[in-house]
């Protein structure tokens, strides 16, 4: 059973262990912003998994949204 958690973005507890992934294939997110992160350009990325620039804008934009809901509390 496939979710979508935000446009271009499904999880399927079937693949890749239910990771958040790119719609219609197996690429999860965090490979992506790893990648990106690691120095190479949205064009390698998208090129290597075979992916749209669109795709990796969605990776990104979900990112940021789970980031900007993600609450920290410190406890002294």
């Amino acid at each position: 059973m496939t979710a979508q958690l935000a446009p271009r973005i499904v999880v399927d507890p079937a693949i890749r262990f239910g990771k958040p992934i790119i719609e219609g294939t197996r690429v999860p997110v965090d490979l992506l912003l790893a990648r990106l992160s690691g120095g190479m350009t949205v064009a390698e990325v998208a090129g290597e998994y075979e992916v749209t620039i669109e795709d990796i804008q969605a990776a990104l934009a979900y990112a940021a949204q789970v980031i900007a809901n993600e609450e920290i509390r410190l406890v002294a």
